[in-house]
C-alpha cells in the first residue's frame, strides 16, 4: 500500500510500512520521555516512574548493586590501564567501556573507594555521613541507576527513528539564529525539561558520540538546555515553602532561563569551543531545505530515511544496551566521586561562604534583603542544586529572597551533585575550570532578571 502526496524517499515510493516505521517508534519515545503524567500526585514522566517503580522493588539491595558496579568500573578500568588485558583491548565496545585517561581513571576509582565506605559505613565520617557520600549512594544514585537502565534502554526510540531529523528540519529556523544551535537539539531541552536534567545530557552525548553535534553544539545544549525538571522545581519552591508561588515561580524559571540560553553561548567559554566533531573531523551537517520541499516535507523525507536504516529489533536492544553500560561504568563513580567532594566542601568547609561574599554587593545593589544571608546561597549551588533552597528555608525570612534564591538555584543548571558529574563522566567536552566559568555567568546572568520579576511579584 502506497501513501499518496509524499515525495519518494531515494526514488522509491513511500509505503505504508515505511511511515509506519517512523511514526510507531517516535510515538512511544515520545509518550515515554515527553508526556507529563499524574503519578502519586506529582507529575512525572513514564520513564521516570517506571524508575521509581524498580528503586521500590529493589529497596535496600539496590545500594549493594550499585556499590557493585562502583567496584567493578574501579577495578576493571584500573587492569586495563595497567595490564592491558587482549580481550578488552582488542573488543571496540569493551576498549571503549574500560579504557580511560589518568584524570577519570583516578575518578572511578575514588568513586568505587567511596561507593564502598558509604555502602558499609566504615571510614572517615566526612566521607560517609548523611550529608555526603551516604547522601550521593543511596539518594542520588539510586536514582540515576534505575533512570539509566530505562532511558538507556529506550532513548534508540528517541534516536534511531526519525523523530530528530523530523524535528531537527522544522525547528532550525528557529533554534539556529536565537540558540546558534541545530534545530534537533529542541528535543533534549523537551526530554529534560519534562524528566530530568541528566537524560538531556545522555542525549545529547549520544548524538555528540554519532556525529550529529559539534564540540560547541554538544558543549552548549548541554550546560544550557539540560533543564532542570518540571518535578524538581516543584520540590525546589516547596523547600523554601513556596509551593502555592510554583506557577509565577516556573515561568521566572522559564524566561530567566531562555535570557541565559541566547546569551551564555555567544561568550567564553562556549563561544571558542571549536565547530569540529568527536572523530576531529571539521565538517558542517547540511540544515538548508531543497528546493521543491517545505520544512515539514523535508523533515518527514529524512525521517523516513533514517527509520529505513534502523528496523532491527535486536540492534534496537543491542544498542539501548550498550547506553546502559556506557553509563552506569563510565557516568556512576565519576558522579559518586565529584558529588561526594563536593558536598564534603560544602559541609564541612567555610569555601562555600567566602567565595559568596562577592555577590553581597551585587545582592545589595540590586536591593535583595537579607544580602549576606543569601549570598552564600548562590554559590553552594555548584555542589547540590537543592543545597541553596535548604540553606535558605533555615537562614532567611524573606519571602521575596527565598522566591529570588530557589529561582536562581534552578536556571543555574551546573550542580556537581548530578549535571555536572554526569557533564564529566560523559564524552562532552567540558572540564571542571569551564563549568565553574558557565555556572558563575548564569548565576550573573539570570540573577538581575529573576530579582527584577521578583519586585513586581511582591
Amino acid at each position: 500500500m502506497e501513501i499518496s502526496g509524499l515525495k519518494p524517499v531515494d526514488n522509491k515510493k513511500v509505503t505504508l510500512k515505511d511511515n509506519l516505521k517512523f511514526i510507531l517508534p517516535s510515538i512511544l519515545g515520545v509518550i515515554l520521555f515527553m508526556i507529563p503524567v499524574k503519578h502519586n500526585g506529582d507529575i512525572t514522566i513514564p520513564i521516570a516512574i517506571f524508575s521509581s517503580m524498580l528503586v521500590d522493588f529493589l529497596g535496600d539491595y539496590l545500594v549493594y548493586i550499585i556499590t557493585g558496579t562502583l567496584a567493578l568500573s574501579a577495578v576493571i578500568s584500573l587492569i586495563t590501564t595497567l595490564l592491558k588485558p587482549k580481550f578488552i583491548v582488542n573488543n571496540k565496545f569493551l576498549n571503549s567501556l574500560f579504557s580511560t585517561t589518568p584524570l577519570w581513571l583516578t575518578a572511578r576509582v575514588l568513586g568505587g573507594i567511596f561507593g564502598v565506605l558509604a555502602a558499609f559505613q566504615i571510614g572517615p565520617e566526612m566521607i560517609i555521613s548523611g550529608d555526603t557520600g551516604a547522601f550521593v549512594l543511596h539518594d542520588l544514585l539510586t536514582v540515576l541507576f534505575s533512570i539509566f537502565l530505562f532511558a538507556g534502554l529506550f532513548l534508540p526510540l528517541l534516536l534511531n527513528f526519525g523523530l530528530l531529523e523530523f524535528f531537527g528540519a522544522l525547528l532550525t529556523k528557529v533554534m539556529r539564529p536565537v540558540f546558534k544551535l541545530p534545530g534537533r537539539s529542541s528535543i533534549d531541552c523537551i526530554t529534560s525539561w519534562l524528566g530530568d536534567g541528566t537524560l538531556g545530557i545522555m542525549l545529547t552525548n549520544k548524538q555528540y558520540e554519532d556525529g550529529f553535534y559539534t564540540e560547541r553544539e554538544a558543549a552548549t545544549i548541554s550546560t544550557t538546555f539540560s533543564a532542570v525538571s518540571i518535578t524538581f522545581s516543584l520540590v525546589v519552591i516547596n523547600t523554601v515553602g513556596l509551593g502555592n508561588m510554583f506557577v509565577p515561580f516556573y515561568l521566572t524559571v522559564t524566561f530567566a532561563g531562555i535570557v541565559a540560553a541566547i546569551i551564555v553561548p555567544r561568550i567564553y567559554p562556549l563561544s571558542k569551543k571549536k565547530d569540529t566533531y568527536y572523530n576531529g573531523e571539521t565538517k558542517k551537517i547540511d540544515e538548508s531545505i531543497p528546493e521543491g520541499y517545505t520544512s515539514f516535507s523535508w523533515g518527514y523525507k529524512k525521517a523516513i530515511e533514517k527509520a529505513e536504516e534502523n528496523s532491527h529489533i535486536k540492534e534496537f536492544f543491542v544498542d539501548g544496551f550498550k547506553n546502559v553500560l556506557d553509563m552506569w561504568i563510565g557516568v556512576l563513580p565519576v558522579v559518586m566521586c565529584m558529588a561526594t567532594i563536593a558536598l564534603i566542601i560544602a559541609t564541612y568547609t567555610p569555601i562555600f561562604k567566602i567565595l559568596g561574599l562577592p555577590f553581597v554587593p551585587i545582592l545589595q545593589l540590586l536591593q535583595v534583603p537579607e544580602a549576606l544571608q543569601a549570598s552564600q546561597t548562590l554559590v553552594v549551588g555548584f555542589a547540590d542544586m537543592l543545597l541553596p533552597s535548604v540553606v535558605a528555608s533555615t537562614t532567611i525570612t524573606s519571602e521575596m529572597t527565598k522566591f529570588i534564591v530557589a529561582a536562581v538555584s534552578v536556571t543555574q543548571l551546573i550542580y556537581m551533585s548530578e549535571v555536572g558529574g554526569v557533564l564529566l563522566g560523559s564524552k562532552i567536552p567540558v572540564n571542571i575550570k569551564e563549568l565553574i566559568i558557565i555556572f558563575i555567568e548564569r548565576t550573573l546572568i539570570t540573577l538581575p532578571v529573576i530579582v527584577l520579576i521578583a519586585n513586581f511579584i511582591y
